[in-house]
């Protein structure tokens, strides 16, 4: 019997939550994880424009998952955090 490692997939966005545990036959890539997982019809998405990596550390779709991992797939900032925090002072009264 081909051995089998157990993984997570996830995606978040405003209105959806994904997330879907896989048994893959190993080796098993970040790519293979994202196709297995259905993510991309599910919630409309093209995984392939998007960043992806494993417990919040970038990875590659070429990356090879062990046991355990849970791939994350990362949609674009909508604003630069720093940007954010100016918008934020500014519109805050001074203390």
């Amino acid at each position: 019997m081909a051995e089998r490692i157990d993984v997570e997939v996830a995606y978040v966005a405003p209105g959806v939550q994904f997330l879907r545990s896989l048994s893959l036959g190993v080796p098993a890539s970040v790519a293979d994880a994202i196709r297995e997982s259905r993510v991309e019809a599910e919630c409309g998405i093209d995984a392939g424009r998007l960043g992806v990596g494993i417990w919040s550390k970038p990875a590659s779709r070429t990356t090879q998952l062990k046991q355990g991992d849970r791939v994350e797939i990362y949609r674009p900032l909508r604003i630069d955090p720093k940007e954010a925090r100016r918008q934020r002072a500014k519109s805050s009264p001074i203390r």
